[in-house]
């Protein structure tokens, strides 16, 4: 239980963050989507010097669960997404990993389309 007790108070952190990631830069208008940019480069970040510091130095697991799960699950999944292609890769998983990128970006777009599709937005 306390392990979904970290996670849900860290997913609450990273989210409030990317939501103040969002309000600090709303007023760019570039068309491009600086916030979610800004948040999948931090929390990138934020996790790959977590990653490594817990191979170092002993963290508690409510400790991972809270910034490793929650907070940069909170913050950005593509975070997560990208710390397990990175993995593939370092292993020389490197058909895998092309894979998954790939299999990631269509399936979760073609997804995206079909919630549209149920919903009846797209004729």
């Amino acid at each position: 239980m306390i392990k979904f007790l970290a996670v849900f108070i860290g997913g609450g952190l990273g989210s409030m963050v990317r939501f103040g990631i969002s309000e600090a830069v709303s007023n760019l208008k570039s068309g491009f989507p600086a916030a979610t940019f800004l948040a999948n480069v931090i929390s990138c970040c934020i996790l790959g010097f977590l990653l490594s510091y817990s191979t170092k130095i002993e963290i508690s697991p409510f400790i991972k669960f809270l910034f490793i799960t929650g907070f940069c699950g909170g913050f950005s999944t593509f975070s997560t997404f990208t710390g397990e292609t990175f993995f593939l890769i370092q292993n020389g998983n490197w058909f895998t990993a092309i894979i998954y990128i790939l299999t990631s970006l269509l399936v979760c777009l073609f997804s995206l389309y079909l919630g549209f599709k149920i919903a009846g937005t797209f004729s």
